[in-house]
């Protein structure tokens, strides 16, 4: 037997393993046995696509909840290579649908990382009782059948193809999940989240499930220019009376985090502090150290102004940090080549490079921001406890 015969059988039984594995402890992978690991799946395919668009392969990512209980993700990227046609351009069709590849830690700035996990389709792969495969490449189009996991047969042509992309359908396994069934409103509030984080980011969602629906398939697509501020603009809708009428917003590059920050707020007269934070398009929701930075930075940002101001200007006894935060809604976004988490749930970003890149570039951007709108700057300092005497 050759080398290269023991590799591959060795590489097959690696991906049994590897399958069987994914099988017995579902839950290990996608969280859960009911909706929310029914959700995981989806966002595992989905992920890819999504990142065919960040990457410039693609324009558009369509995610459908079939009338058959299935999910249908397609993209119309240039189609994942198939080994079977000779196509050598990075991982091929079957190694995408059967190899377990945990992503996260190699994932960079240029990467959104939808599950927590992200080990890609081959997890939905194994946990479906069917998978279609179909690949538009080169004016060919290409389809292959999985079931459990375990490939039918090799991808087979299917005749000419219109346009290009991959469409990878799947049916979730009756007798692993206690539920098929996806939640759309969770799927929604994501792939809208994905889009105000990536401007380039063009994604649908539609529902044609019966049970769901007494009229037409439900539909709805997302994509924001405006990144970020368009996020807070959002967040902010019937919160309070906003007290300056422009969303303050920049995105800066700094080589000492490796990455990159785009910070967009807003204060209104209502009580409550609304600060939303992410990292590589991944929440955070125990903050960390780009939230810091961002207090740290708005905090000196608007002291310096009121120090500009002159003596007439200074703190009331309720000021500073105390009620900076008072009124306001801000998203802050940072994208980073290597992010750094506390913890294993990834849910805190740590770095002190971050804390201090995002720290610098509030407190010179907002600061900037505050001079060229004298009017809106008063309204600000007044709201945060920083007023004329």
């Amino acid at each position: 037997m050759s080398d290269g015969t023991t590799d591959r059988e060795a590489g097959r039984i690696g991906m049994r393993e590897a399958r069987d594995a994914i099988r017995k402890r579902p839950g290990m992978y996608v969280g859960s046995t009911g909706e929310r690991g029914v959700r995981q799946m989806v966002f595992e395919v989905a992920g890819r696509a999504v990142n065919e668009v960040l990457a410039g392969r693609a324009r558009h990512v369509d995610v459908t909840l079939t009338r058959d209980g299935g999910v249908r993700v397609a993209d119309d990227g240039p189609g994942v290579p198939v080994e079977a046609a000779g196509h050598t351009e990075g991982p091929g069709l079957e190694t995408l649908l059967t190899r377990v590849a945990f992503t996260p830690d190699s994932a960079d700035r240029h990467t959104a990382v939808l599950a927590p996990l992200g080990i890609w389709p081959a997890v939905t792969n194994a946990l479906s009782s069917r998978l279609t495969a179909e690949v538009r490449r080169a004016g060919t189009r290409w389809v292959q059948e999985y079931a459990r996991g375990v490939a039918l047969g090799p991808p087979v042509a299917g005749g000419r193809a219109a346009g290009s992309g991959t469409t990878l359908t799947f049916w979730p396994d009756a007798g692993i999940f206690d539920t098929r069934e996806c939640s759309f409103p969770a799927l929604e509030e994501r792939f809208r989240e994905l889009s105000l984080l990536n401007r380039a980011l063009s994604i649908s969602l539609t529902d044609e499930r019966p049970a769901r629906r007494s009229g037409p398939a439900r539909s709805v697509r997302f994509r924001f220019p405006g990144g970020a501020r368009d996020f807070v603009a959002l967040l902010a809708a019937g919160v309070g009376t906003p007290v300056h009428p422009d969303v303050v917003w920049f995105e800066r590059e700094d080589p000492r985090m490796a990455g990159t920050v785009e910070v967009a707020l807003r204060w209104s007269d209502a009580r409550d502090e609304r600060v939303r934070s992410f990292a590589n398009s991944s929440p955070t929701p125990q903050g960390g150290a780009h939230v810091a930075g961002l207090r740290d930075g708005v905090a000196a940002a608007l002291d310096a102004c009121a120090r500009a101001r002159g003596p007439a200007w200074g703190h009331g006894p309720a000021s500073g940090a105390q009620r900076t935060g008072e009124g306001l809604t801000a998203v802050v976004s940072v994208k980073v080549d290597r992010a750094d988490y506390q913890g294993s749930t990834r849910g805190e970003l740590a770095g002190a490079a971050v804390r201090a890149c995002v720290e610098a570039a509030v407190r010179e951007r907002l600061g900037t921001w505050l001079e060229e709108h004298p009017e809106q700057a008063d309204a600000i300092l007044r709201r945060t406890g920083r007023r004329a005497h």
